[in-house]
């Protein structure tokens, strides 16, 4: 069974986790682990949120693949694997920062910023997100994958499923226009 699954790549695998194929499920951990701890690892220097967001992850996955099997889903499996993964983390995230305590504040350490910086810093928020919304969707997504999630050239292309030369150009252009807008 082994050598049939060497031969298979990971969509393969995730269609045969659908079907319940347990050492489809250990050839597919064994293969995408690795890589997607150490980009877990860019994101979170705890190494306890890592490990509890792999297991949720492969549970999902185990819990899911079918979901991604069918034919009628587009992308890439490790695209699919990586966007489990990334939502797995922010519900870390978020749910750290509700048990997190409040840090105490006092009075004598607060600044309050001058009422320029707070007008100016409104306004180019505003202009900011204007001009995000004005750029094409495809455009938006290329550079919120890669300037605001962090994810590389490749990862974006695996993510959105285009070539990294589209994704390059896109982002190119995402930046092209911002700084024309913001200008």
């Amino acid at each position: 069974m082994r050598q049939s699954l060497d031969g298979a790549d990971e969509q393969e695998l995730v269609h045969r986790v659908a079907h319940g194929d347990r050492r489809a499920f250990d050839e597919l951990y064994r293969r995408t682990a690795p890589w997607l701890e150490v980009r877990l690892r860019r994101r979170c220097a705890d190494p306890d949120v890592v490990a509890d967001v792999l297991q949720e992850t492969y549970l999902a996955v185990w819990r899911a693949a079918g979901s991604f099997a069918g034919d009628s889903v587009k992308g890439s499996a490790v695209g699919w694997l990586w966007t489990i993964a990334a939502h797995r983390l922010v519900d870390a995230f978020r749910r750290r920062s509700r048990q997190a305590p409040v840090p105490q504040v006092h009075p004598a350490d607060t600044v309050v910023p001058a009422a320029e910086d707070e007008v100016m810093a409104g306004r180019v928020g505003q202009e900011l997100e204007q001009a995000l919304a004005a750029l094409p969707i495809e455009v938006r997504e290329a550079l919120r994958a890669t300037v605001l999630d962090g994810l590389s050239v490749r990862e974006t292309s695996v993510l959105l499923g285009v070539p990294e030369n589209t994704v390059k150009s896109r982002v190119r252009r995402a930046r092209i226009a911002l700084r024309e807008a913001l200008s």
